[in-house]
């Protein structure tokens, strides 16, 4: 597997590589990819490393594998190809920013237009075989995701995490809530939101009442 990532997660990052568990994950993922259809392809398991460098993540919001569809994922989570129709948990974050914000529902669910703005979208295991749900769990991508989300709490300030489901909320062990601003709820899949779970949250509106409070450009959802 090419670790291709940004230099600004490279150099605080770098000792996580040459460690014995991340040899290990590296083999079976290019194991993987070599011997099964996986997804996202292989130059994108990094992007939202990429599209979103360490010294502009302002958000954090984790999700929990890729998308397992063909041409649905790009290595952010939540976001699917340009043309690509929004999966359910998409579409009901698009609804409640609609809700929230008062914006119209966008076209693409392509999220990329959030990372480049300070929106680190990390999925907890970057790799999945295709149609396979969870197929790359407990293989060692939580070891290393782990340890940037406590990265990020340990060298930055002010950050908003968003942990939507109990998966994502098991996370905030790992974030100093004395310097960083957690926001929690349940998860946008239609099982959880349909019980009344998600809808009405409200995070798009808090993080950028936060984000203005502390001085940053609000995000455009």
């Amino acid at each position: 597997m090419n670790v291709n990532i940004h230099e600004s997660w490279q150099k605080l990052l770098i000792d996580e590589f040459n460690k014995p568990y991340f040899e290990t994950l590296a083999a079976f993922v290019k194991s993987e990819y070599t011997h099964h259809k996986c997804y996202p392809p292989g130059k994108q398991i990094f992007s939202a490393f990429n599209q979103c460098h360490f010294d502009n993540v302002k958000i954090v919001i984790i999700g929990q594998d890729p998308y397992h569809g063909a041409g649905q994922a790009n290595g952010l989570c939540f976001s699917v190809n340009e043309g690509i129709s929004h999966p359910p948990s998409l579409i009901n974050i698009f609804k409640e920013i609609e809700k929230d914000l008062d914006k119209q529902y966008p076209k693409s669910g392509n999220l990329e237009r959030w990372a480049k703005q300070g929106v680190l979208l990390l999925n907890a295991t970057l790799t999945v075989r295709a149609h396979e749900a969870g197929s790359h769990q407990k293989k060692g991508w939580e070891i290393f995701t782990d340890t940037v989300i406590k990265t990020i709490s340990d060298h930055k300030e002010h950050v908003v995490f968003l942990l939507w489901g109990g998966f994502a909320k098991q996370k905030s062990k790992l974030i100093n809530s004395n310097k960083h601003q957690i926001f929690t709820s349940g998860h946008p899949s239609p099982l959880s939101a349909n019980r009344g779970y998600w809808f009405g949250n409200n995070h798009f509106s808090k993080t950028n009442l936060y984000l203005a409070e502390k001085g940053y450009e609000p995000i455009n959802w």
